[in-house]
C-alpha cells in the first residue's frame, strides 16, 4: 500500500535553477544522496498489488534488464495544462500527462525492439472495485493493478492525500501518475514478475525488501520522466522543493519493521532525484543497490 502522508508542509523560494541554489536543508540532504551516495547500481504497487502478468522470471530480469541499456528517455516535449479548481481540470491534466508517458515509454522500449502496450487508465471520482481490490483505501490516491494492466488514480483523492498541496505545485501530482506508470513499465519489462516472486517468500523482511526495491524503482522512473521533460515542464524552485518534500513525507520509517514496504522518506525522495538527475535509466536499477539505499 502507499506510504503514509503527514500534514502538508509549505516550501518557499523564487524562480531559479531547479537544483542549483536550493535553500532547504532537507532538499540539500536529499540531493547529496544522489550526487554523493549513489553506488553505481543502477512507487504500493499502489493500494493493492494483485498478481503480476504471469510467468516466471530469473533474477537477471530485474538486475540486468535490457531496459537499463537504453540510455535517457527521449524528450517528447510534454506540455501540461494548468490545473484549476474547475470540474474536469484534473482529469484533463492526467489524460495529457498519461498521453506523454505513453509516447515516452513506447519510444524507450522501441530502442530494444520490445513492443510496449500502454496501461489502461481509470481516473475515479466515486468508489469502485478493481481486480486488485476496492478503492479508495485509507490514505491512498493511486495504485497500479497488474492483473488488468491498469493504473487507478482518484481525481480528488490525489489532492487530499497530498495534504492540500496548492494546485500550482503540478509536479506533486505528476509524480504520482508517473510513479504508477513506472509500475506498468516494470510489468512490461518483466521486472515486476520477478519482484512479485520475491514477495511470495515466507520471510516478511525479504518480502518487504523486494517491495521496497519495486517501489523505489518506480520512484526513479518517475524522476527520469520528469527530468527528461524539464524543457517543456519547467519547475520553479518552489515547485521542485514542494515535490521533494511531499515525497519525503511519504516515507515509512516510523512504521514497525514488518510494515516497511515502501522505503524511508530519505530514500523514497532520493530515488526521484536520482532519476531526475541521472540522464539514463541505468541509474534506476534498485535491484543491485546496497541495502541501505533501499531501506
Amino acid at each position: 500500500m502507499p506510504a503514509r502522508r503527514p500534514p502538508r508542509r509549505t516550501a518557499g523560494g523564487t524562480v531559479a535553477g531547479i537544483v542549483g541554489g536550493l535553500t532547504s536543508l532537507v532538499v540539500l540532504a536529499i540531493l547529496a544522496f544522489s550526487v554523493l551516495g549513489g553506488d553505481g547500481g543502477i512507487g504500493g504497487i499502489g493500494a493493492r498489488t494483485g498478481s503480476a502478468s504471469g510467468g516466471d522470471a530469473p533474477r537477471s530480469a530485474a538486475t540486468a534488464n535490457k531496459l537499463y541499456s537504453t540510455g535517457a528517455l527521449t524528450p517528447v516535449r510534454c506540455a501540461l495544462p494548468r490545473i484549476t479548481p474547475a470540474a474536469g481540470s484534473m482529469r484533463q491534466f492526467m489524460d495529457v500527462l498519461s498521453d506523454c508517458l505513453d509516447t515516452s515509454w513506447t519510444r524507450q522500449f522501441a530502442k530494444i525492439d520490445v513492443p510496449f502496450d500502454p496501461p489502461k487508465r481509470v481516473f475515479w471520482e466515486q468508489s469502485g472495485r478493481s481486480p486488485c481490490g476496492t478503492y479508495p483505501s485509507p490514505g491512498a490516491s493511486a495504485f497500479y493493478c497488474p492483473a488488468n494492466n491498469t493504473m487507478y488514480v482518484g481525481l480528488h483523492h490525489i489532492v487530499e492525500t497530498s495534504g492540500g498541496e496548492p494546485l500550482s505545485h503540478f509536479a506533486v501530482f505528476a509524480r504520482v501518475i508517473a510513479h504508477e506508470y513506472g509500475h506498468h513499465v516494470q510489468d512490461r519489462a518483466g521486472i515486476l514478475v520477478y519482484g512479485h516472486e520475491e514477495m511470495e517468500k515466507a520471510d516478511v523482511m525479504a518480502r518487504n525488501e523486494a517491495s521496497r526495491r519495486i517501489e523505489l524503482q518506480a520512484q526513479c522512473f518517475a524522476g527520469a520522466f520528469l527530468g527528461a521533460e524539464r524543457g517543456t515542464l519547467p519547475m520553479t524552485r518552489e515547485q521542485y522543493v514542494a515535490m521533494i518534500l511531499d515525497v519525503r513525507g511519504r516515507g515509512d520509517e516510523r512504521l514497525p519493521p514488518e510494515e516497511r514496504d515502501h522505503g524511508s522518506g530519505r530514500n523514497y525522495a532520493g530515488w526521484v532525484v536520482t532519476g531526475f538527475q541521472g540522464r539514463r535509466l541505468a541509474v534506476c536499477n534498485t535491484w543491485t543497490a546496497r541495502p541501505d539505499k533501499v531501506s
